[in-house]
C-alpha cells in the first residue's frame, strides 16, 4: 500500500537550499521554499553554473564549415 500524502500537499526539500517544504499551491515559490532560493537558481542559470550534458557526435564542433 502506498503511503497518502498529506491533505496540503506533499513534503519535498527545496532544490536551492534544501529546506523541508510543503508542495502545494499555498506555496507561490513551489518548489523552492522561497523567492530568495527561486533567485539564486535563476541567476545559477543565467550565469550558466547548471549546463544539461551533451554528447558530442561525430563533425558536430564549434568551428564553422570551411566555405565550398
Amino acid at each position: 500500500m502506498h503511503p497518502t500524502p498529506p491533505p496540503d500537499g506533499p513534503v519535498v526539500s527545496c532544490p536551492s537550499c534544501r529546506r523541508q517544504i510543503t508542495y502545494s499551491v499555498a506555496n507561490p515559490w513551489r518548489p523552492f521554499c522561497s523567492e530568495r532560493c527561486r533567485l539564486a537558481d535563476l541567476g545559477d542559470w543565467a550565469a550558466e553554473r547548471f549546463r544539461l550534458p551533451v554528447k558530442p557526435t561525430e563533425g558536430n564542433d564549434d568551428a564553422p564549415d570551411d566555405p565550398v
